[in-house]
């Protein structure tokens, strides 16, 4: 494959955008070599400025569970697009699709859109301490709850101490209220209530999908959940990757449990920029303006974001495409382990349904930790074997791979070609 194009784009963004990038991880600074430049995209393909064509496991990281530019929800978005952009009002839009998400989600009252995961999280934490009326917020090494100060955290020395700064620029009485604790590791959790009398909740992924699909183990959700109500305190799912990927729904369900609080992005507006969070009446009271929290947003409810979220999950809900997602993926789980297996390399494979995730590692990964002792080095050969066999992927071994409806039968021929070359090339590091 040619990416002179994308090579020359780079080498010109440099001048004007921090490392010619909007987002660290286009950087592609954990695989090596210059990030691509994106020109089009369509169905399950997308396609780079040297005209390469690959099938998109990236999918936005998620939101395009249909697709790219699915006819529905492109023609919802133009239909808006001439009514006007944003109008810092009410519309009817914004009713509808809030019945939509509340109707997906036991014990979701009431919704409030944002513009962002980030923001979702942010609302979210915020609320929790409103409720409550206590401080501290227990997160777990490993999850990603966006850029905001409070959780842009590491670890430490211990898992009952609290966090420092995991990023410059964070004051530590920006993260003095915020415990790390072990994913799928209840004991942990329970360590930081044992020390403080002042935490609000807790807040996870259901699936860990920032640590490359990390799924709970040994019913670790239910058994947090009960806990956390003997403490007063609150569940907060940050469902903003797993939002509507496993069922139309939350991971929740799928999982057996009910979060307190839930926060929404990415799919809900089928695209385009849209978050949201939502809980059950007495929690959401606490907003205003019916409540002292105060949260808002001049873009929020988005008129051409309500659109295109209607669309997307009015489309998915008749598509019901998630036994298909399952019987794919399991597919493609099965083509990486036997490829590898074929070449004589370490792999495991964590999957929850549209989700998946493989780790160049003979360890289980089932929190931080284990994840980390995936080969990075493997990961990175393989990543550009994928690209340059027509496979578009997440440029980090620390990144969900999301599929979308439109893969085809001929779009898993490609990945199963490409996946032996990459396997091949790896075996003879």
């Amino acid at each position: 494959m040619n990416f002179k194009k994308s090579q020359k784009l780079y080498t010109k963004g440099l001048k004007n955008l921090v490392g010619a990038v909007n987002s660290p991880v286009r950087a592609f600074s954990s695989v090596g070599g210059n990030p691509l430049f994106i020109k089009k995209a369509k169905g399950s393909k997308i396609y780079d400025v040297d005209d390469n064509e690959y099938v998109d496991l990236v999918v936005s990281y998620g939101p395009m569970i249909l697709g790219h530019r699915h006819k529905k929800v492109e023609k919802a978005a133009k239909k808006a697009l001439k009514k006007g952009y944003s109008f810092g009002a009410s519309t009817e839009a914004e009713i509808k699709l809030a019945k939509i998400v509340c109707d997906a989600f036991p014990e979701m009252d009431k919704v409030r859109f944002v513009n962002s995961g980030t923001e979702a999280v942010l609302s979210g934490i915020r609320l929790a301490r409103a409720f409550t009326g206590k401080d501290k917020i227990i997160k777990f090494s490993g999850c990603y709850h966006g850029h905001q100060d409070a959780l842009l955290v590491a670890a430490g020395s211990g898992l009952a101490t609290l966090s420092l700064p995991g990023s410059k620029g964070v004051p530590e009485g920006a993260v003095k209220n915020t415990l790390i604790a072990e994913y799928n590791n209840l004991e942990s959790v329970k360590a930081h209530f044992d020390k403080y009398d002042d935490i609000a909740g807790v807040i996870i992924e259901p699936i860990g999908g920032n640590m490359g699909v990390v799924i709970p183990q040994n019913n670790f959700l239910k058994e947090l959940k009960e806990y956390l109500q003997s403490k007063n305190a609150l569940l907060i799912a940050d469902e903003v990757m797993t939002g509507f990927r496993s069922t139309f729904g939350g991971a929740q369900e799928k999982l057996g449990v009910v979060a307190d609080i839930t926060c929404l992005g990415k799919v809900i507006g089928g695209g385009f920029p849209v978050g949201a969070y939502g809980a059950r009446e007495e929690i959401m009271q606490q907003v205003a303006p019916l409540g002292g929290m105060y949260q808002a947003g001049t873009l929020s409810g988005n008129p051409i974001a309500m659109a295109g979220g209607i669309s997307t999950l009015t489309e998915l809900k008749r598509q019901n495409p998630y036994d298909k997602f399952e019987e794919i993926g399991s597919v493609l789980e099965v083509i990486l382990l036997e490829t590898a297996k074929k070449y004589n390399v370490d792999l495991i494979v964590n999957r929850f349904g549209s989700m998946m995730n493989p780790f160049f590692t003979k360890n289980k990964v089932t929190n931080f930790k284990e994840a980390q002792t995936s080969d990075t080095q493997k990961f990175a050969v393989f990543f550009w074997e994928m690209i340059k066999n027509g496979v578009f992927l997440p440029p980090s071994q620390f990144e969900a791979w999301f599929l979308n409806s439109a893969i085809s039968k001929k779009d898993i021929k490609v990945f199963a070609a490409a996946t032996d070359k990459a396997m091949q090339k790896v075996s003879g590091m």
